[in-house]
């Protein structure tokens, strides 16, 4: 007479328990005891139930270089690699947003200047990864706490078209006294353009007349950032 117990044991998928362990390692270690891959995996379970997803989660992080860089990849090209189906797009968009949201509150409402670590990693985690150019405002108030983020303009690959009167004139209306002026190099390359640095002294030569400073231009990349500030051109 066959074993059942035996058959039931032998038929089950070799990952049920790679899951289960992945997960109780999560657990003790957090993200840092596990490879970007895995952390990868760990999402992926949501969206594919039965399946081994390790080979996929692997194959997305050589894909697009980082699970950072996975999440915030465009959906269209998400979907052109083998196994990717719309459930899991979703998921990686729900784990940016709450990520997005999670950076966002460790800088807003709070000293800028003295969360300025926190503050870089928001700017990388919100614009490294677009194919775009894209150029936003810091608004500070007179304690330097940031009361307003916004995305003023969208570009092309290389260029974001920026208005400084219109600078000027959000930062007036929101009250703030000064700005840190922050946009992204689809390249990955933070190394400032002379356009860059023309139009930046463009806004200061707008706004200092009306009592409104700028502290800083970030130049968002890849995986590194510039500051025209320690670059000596501000």
């Amino acid at each position: 007479m066959p074993d059942k117990t035996r058959d039931a044991t032998t038929s089950k998928p070799h990952y049920a328990g790679h899951r289960q362990r992945l997960r109780e390692r999560f657990a003790k270690a957090g993200a840092e005891g596990i490879a970007d891959y895995e952390l990868l995996e760990l999402v992926l379970f949501r969206a594919i139930p039965r399946r081994d997803v390790k080979p996929l989660a692997k194959n997305l992080i050589e894909r697009f270089g980082s699970f950072g860089a996975v999440l915030a990849a465009d959906p269209a090209r998400l979907l052109e690699v083998t196994g990717i189906s719309d459930a899991v797009v979703s998921e990686f968009k729900i784990v940016q947003a709450a990520a997005l949201s999670l950076s966002q509150a460790q800088v807003l409402n709070r000293p800028a200047l003295s969360s300025w670590a926190a503050l870089i990693d928001y700017c990388t985690a919100s614009m490294a990864y677009n194919k775009t150019e894209q150029f936003r405002i810091l608004f500070l108030d007179r304690k330097n706490v940031l009361i307003a983020d916004e995305i003023q303009q969208k570009g092309t690959i290389d260029h974001t078209p920026v208005y400084p009167r219109e600078v000027v004139k959000r930062a007036l209306e929101l009250g703030a006294s000064a700005i840190i002026l922050v946009h992204n190099h689809p390249s990955g390359d933070p190394t400032p353009s002379q356009a860059d640095i023309d139009m930046t002294r463009l806004i200061i030569e707008s706004a200092k007349p009306l009592g409104v400073s700028v502290h800083d231009h970030l130049v968002i990349g890849k995986g590194s950032h510039a500051s025209f500030k320690s670059l000596g051109l501000i």
